[in-house]
């Protein structure tokens, strides 16, 4: 159940958060760290809401210390754990970078997903939509130094990713990630 709302939902469409040993309320995005939890809707204005409300303590039944930073901060590590998947899709061979091998990729028909910086020029993003499938996903908000990063190179503007198990789960951390900023992402 969300602390803000009141709403029971799917553990999916939460995010868990502890309190560490010091007393820190602290993310636990994987649900793994022990002890008691709360949960909040993956949107940044509930947790901000519920760092302005106190929630956090209420929910805890203690006295906890809670960053007022805490949205900036969950809203950097799901950037972050999107970023390093889609790394793991380039490290497993099953994503590509560049107009046209991008451009090919979707030509044979196989991309999950497709990934523009949001400083490409309309006309090439364009382009390769035209071409993207029905099940292909675009994304085109994750920062360009993201996909710099995740590739290992300069300047990575368009990229895309092979169907398979690694495009579900970067597929799933890119939808929290979207959902938590409120960006669209989808065909």
């Amino acid at each position: 159940m969300c602390i803000v709302t009141r709403e029971v939902k799917d553990e999916t469409e939460l995010l868990r958060f502890v309190a560490s040993p010091d007393g820190d309320i602290v993310p636990d995005l994987s649900r793994k760290l022990p002890g008691r939890g709360v949960w909040v809707s993956i949107e940044r204005a509930k947790v901000e809401e519920a760092v302005k409300r106190s929630l956090f303590a209420r929910g805890l039944k203690a006295q906890v210390k809670v960053d007022q930073g805490l949205a900036d901060q969950v809203g950097l590590v799901l950037r972050r754990q999107a970023s390093s998947h889609l790394s793991l899709a380039r490290k497993a061979g099953q994503a590509v970078m560049g107009f046209t091998k991008v451009e090919e990729a979707l030509r044979k028909g196989r991309v999950a997903l497709l990934f523009h910086a949001p400083a490409g020029a309309d006309d090439g993003v364009r382009k390769l939509d035209r071409l993207a499938g029905t099940d292909t996903k675009v994304c085109n908000f994750l920062p360009g130094d993201d996909l710099d990063l995740a590739f290992g190179r300069a300047n990575v503007v368009h990229a895309a990713v092979a169907e398979g198990g690694l495009a579900a789960r970067l597929s799933f951390y890119v939808a929290r990630y979207a959902r938590y900023e409120g960006f669209e992402f989808g065909a």
